[in-house]
């Protein structure tokens, strides 16, 4: 089934890790049936998932066959690429980039930081005229989904300005007739910001898409540099890069770079909560250290330093020379979109608590280990059908180790655990009734001499083999069991199990015991009897032979009762 969404979770690669919620910023994850599942509605494309699942189960959508097509329509197609380039292709200019897409059929290629340089010249104009107080760069879609979705009391900040990306795609159809724009970077959200700006941009392709094509097509990037003075803001993908462009500052704003969208989120709330004093423009990206270190750069160049470096002295010290459109032209309006409800009451969310386990307020360890910031957030999540009870890792081993101990402790059998050097780690309330054990602590880290002969344990130990159903007395408790002992070498440990089957041995002796006693008085009075038949057989004078046989076959069959 074809992807429709920017990025998805492949279903046989998840192990139940839970990692991809831990690193989402947003907990745009759902959980279930073993498979954790992206809500593209509450999603804001950060790629984090992607950067941090151990199992690479997140799969970006590929839109190379959406590209040839377009090339095959016969449709002038012209590709923006990103500034971040010189640093994904090892230093190649934008003549080396123009020249392979060229050859892959698009019609040329063009550099987005022209279009950069459209945004921050229509920041500089807003700042000018000191339309805003607080003014948010909109350069980046996920810090845009972000206030959108999450935090929509900030949406009077954001600027209303088209991105780098939006912005350069129009000049290209308002300079070339018919064309279709294709936006080629390091960045997952684009792909959901071309889909919803889909008369701009046809297409997004990422870096990791374009190597691959490159690839398979077995065409060699020419590393071949190129200078342009004309080129500030190809700076814009680093962290503070639009800052560094900005040519024009006004006096009355204090201007600030922040980069990560945990620290994006955190600023976000210290506006609304109006801690942000004063005129302040503020340049978000949600990456650390902004576009240069994208999602979507090939794997192999995610070199902050190095490719910071390669993006500095590849960038002028000018502007492009663009023919700057008036303000309507770069106008984007940013609305509300608007999430499902996440209100629970407090009863709700307590009753999740304690199915949880969370039975007080100190059981909420609030570890994080189910992706969750606390448990009351785990609770909420479960109530939302995106989590389930069995993502708690406390809960489980809480869980685990009780249903163990329930078994160990209420078995009729004696259990000890021995660790390798034969020192008692655990036994049961059986096993301290059968040998007399008054308090377990006792013995608990003591030799296991102290309480039971060691030779079968230093048998199986030495061996490996296991010894099962062994019979064996006890003479110190006077106790007949039957012992089981196996050796687990995984966990280093010895485990004991003993049947006590004393009652059963002491009633096999009774039986033998009246046996042999029957067998005494048969004796006897064989005995005698013969003796009586010998005195009749002499005084008869008849033989005893017969007699003899017959009570001999008597005494057979009573020994054998």
């Amino acid at each position: 089934m074809p992807m429709t969404e920017p990025i998805r979770l492949k279903p046989t690669n998840c192990k139940n890790c839970y990692k991809c919620i831990r690193y989402c910023p947003v907990k745009a994850i759902r959980f279930s049936d073993g498979q954790a599942h992206i809500v593209p509605e509450e999603c804001i494309f950060c790629g984090e998932c992607f950067i941090y699942c151990p199992q690479g189960a997140k799969e970006i959508r590929n839109d190379v066959d959406k590209v040839k097509a377009l090339i095959a329509s016969g449709a002038p197609v012209y590709a923006s690429v990103a500034p971040s380039f010189i640093a994904n292709y090892d230093g190649a200019g934008i003549e080396s980039i123009r020249k392979v897409l060229k050859t892959l059929g698009f019609a040329d290629a063009e550099e987005t930081a022209i279009g950069a340089t459209m945004v921050k010249r229509e920041y500089e104009r807003i700042l000018a005229a000191g339309e805003k107080d607080i003014l948010i760069s909109s350069c980046c879609h996920s810090v845009n989904l972000m206030i959108q979705k999450h935090y929509p009391e900030v949406l009077p900040y954001l600027a209303n300005v088209l991105s780098p990306m939006l912005a350069h795609c129009k000049d290209i159809k308002r300079r070339h007739n018919g064309a279709k724009t294709v936006f080629i970077g390091p960045c997952i959200a684009k792909k959901d910001e071309g889909a919803r700006n889909s008369d701009l941009v046809d297409a997004v392709l990422t870096f990791e898409e374009l190597t691959g094509w490159l690839r398979d097509e077995n065409i060699l990037m020419e590393i071949r540099a190129d200078e342009n003075d004309q080129s500030l803001t190809r700076m814009f993908p680093t962290a503070g890069g639009v800052l560094r462009t900005m040519n024009e500052r006004s006096p009355e704003y204090t201007y600030v770079a922040v980069d990560g969208v945990d620290n994006c989120m955190l600023t976000l709330k210290n506006i609304m909560q109006g801690r942000v004093g004063g005129k302040v423009f503020v340049e978000m990206s949600s990456c650390i250290g902004s576009c240069i270190c994208g999602p979507a750069m090939d794997a192999d160049h995610r070199l902050p330093v190095t490719d910071y470096i390669m993006v500095n002295s590849y960038a002028g010290k000018k502007d492009f020379p663009v023919e700057q459109p008036d303000s309507e032209e770069l106008k984007q309006n940013y609305r509300h979109i608007n999430l499902p409800s996440r209100n629970f009451g407090n009863a709700a969310i307590e009753t999740v608590l304690r199915q949880m386990g969370k039975m007080k307020p100190e059981d909420e360890l609030n570890c994080g280990t189910c992706g969750y910031y606390t448990c009351r957030d785990k609770a909420i999540a479960v109530l939302q059908g995106k989590a389930d009870l069995n993502m708690c890792l406390p809960y489980l081993k809480d869980k685990a180790e009780s249903f163990s101990d329930n078994i160990i402790m209420n078995t009729p059998n004696a259990v000890i655990v021995l660790n390798e050097s034969f020192e008692v780690q655990q036994l049961n309330d059986a096993a301290c009734k059968l040998m007399n054990i008054q308090d377990q602590n006792a013995v608990l880290g003591e030799q296991v001499v102290r309480i039971l002969d060691p030779l079968v344990f230093l048998e199986t130990y030495s061996t490996g083999r296991n010894i099962y159903n062994k019979p064996a007395y006890l003479a110190e408790y006077h106790r007949y069991v039957e012992q089981t002992v196996i050796y687990d070498k995984s966990y280093h440990i010895i485990i004991c199990i003993m049947r006590d089957v004393t009652k059963e041995a002491e009633e096999r002796e009774s039986r033998e015991s009246m046996s042999r006693t029957t067998i005494e008085i048969t004796d006897k009075v064989i005995e005698k009897q013969m003796r009586t038949v010998q005195e009749i057989a002499s005084l008869l004078g008849e033989t005893t032979a017969e007699t003899k046989i017959a009570l001999t076959k008597l005494k057979e069959s009573l020994k054998n009762v």
